[in-house]
């Protein structure tokens, strides 16, 4: 691939705009090479990670049924979390996945790196793999039980057709685990 010599535009003003228990809202002045200006509106960056971890079991992967209140409903997903204070993504992987689908695991595989809709925000998701399972259940911060989901490896691009699976990182996660796993088989 041929680097990109692209220049990043000159940030003018950056100013906190809105804030509320979990969001910084900044407006922010930018300058692009061209000399054009715009006002862009984003959430204040940070540095924290996120994982998202696809474990896999018995020929199977493992999904959660979590409530979204962005969506109003509930969703069929991977367990994922933040990374927290003095945790690896590998850590906060096994962490997450103890929490939520009270597995932990001895073998944990990085997939990729997401980024979210970077217009507006910085945070960075960890796609990690799990497998080599066993039970162990740590409590959590969700405010129910979630529903734990064996779903089978021979029919996982099915999730696809699934109308409560529909996340993009999820969607995301489903492919890189598969590609992963396809070249496993190869």
């Amino acid at each position: 691939m041929k680097k990109d010599n692209t220049r990043k535009p000159k940030i003018h003003h950056i100013k906190t705009i809105a804030q509320s228990q979990l969001f910084t809202i900044e407006s922010v002045d930018i300058e692009f090479n061209n000399g054009k200006r715009r006002i862009y509106e984003r959430m204040q960056p940070s540095n924290s990670e996120a994982v998202l971890i696809v474990p896999i079991i018995d020929q199977h992967i493992l999904l959660v049924r979590e409530y979204g209140v962005g969506i109003d409903n509930y969703e069929i997903g991977f367990p994922k979390g933040l990374v927290d204070s003095g945790e690896n993504i590998m850590e906060a992987a096994n962490r997450e996945l103890m929490e939520e689908a009270g597995f932990g695991s001895k073998a944990l595989i990085f997939l990729s790196q997401l980024t979210i809709m970077p217009s507006y925000f910085s945070g960075k998701m960890n796609i990690i793999m799990a497998k080599d399972l066993y039970p162990k259940r740590l409590q959590g911060d969700e405010p129910e039980p979630l529903t734990v989901i064996k779903w089978p490896i021979s029919k996982m691009l099915s999730l696809l057709n699934e109308p409560n699976f529909c996340e993009a990182r999820n969607v995301s996660a489903l492919f890189l685990a598969y590609s992963n796993l396809y070249q496993l088989l190869k």
